[in-house]
């Protein structure tokens, strides 16, 4: 592949892995655990696992999604057992977020799971594909980071542009 980062390269390089990201997703999901766990759910536990205790708009602000549906997902999250809500100290009207024991409990048995399958999928590849899957980590794990970003996305500096 070019890597002078031409936008034709760098459309395709998106276009393939969004296919391939879209591929892997049924592994990561985490059905085999819970009947209850939507993608939707666990998305909204392993926020609260990772940022809470978060308000309702800070869910919703983090998921990306209307606070009238993160309301109603707060309300499912809660009859299943798996947040609890307590008082917000600064503002008594709100109410904060977070995992109880069940949630975490399930939300690590989810990613025990997942972690699993997609062990045995890499295993399944030849040595010299898992040395390359490795090696991209790094780069995965910066666009990760990016998108996680609040924001307006910026295009990385153009390494030829950096050096001059």
């Amino acid at each position: 592949m070019d890597t002078t980062g031409r936008p034709a390269e760098t459309a395709e390089l998106a276009g393939r892995l969004r296919a391939v990201i879209q591929h892997l997703l049924p592994l990561l999901r985490g059905h085999d655990v819970h009947a209850d766990l939507t993608p939707s759910r666990l998305t909204a536990l392993a926020v609260l696992a990772a940022h809470g205790p978060l308000r309702v708009s800070g869910l919703a602000a983090r998921m990306n999604i209307a606070l009238s549906t993160a309301s109603r997902m707060v309300d499912l999250l809660d009859d299943c057992g798996w947040i609890a809500r307590r008082p917000d100290p600064d503002d008594q009207r709100a109410t904060l977020l977070s995992l109880d024991e069940a949630g975490r409990t399930l939300l690590d048995a989810v990613r025990r799971e997942t972690t699993s399958r997609l062990a045995e999928e890499i295993a399944g590849l030849p040595q010299d594909r898992q040395r390359l899957l490795y090696a991209a980590l790094p780069a995965l794990e910066d666009l990760a980071e990016r998108a996680q970003r609040p924001g307006p996305r910026r295009p990385a500096p153009d390494p030829v542009d950096a050096t001059s």
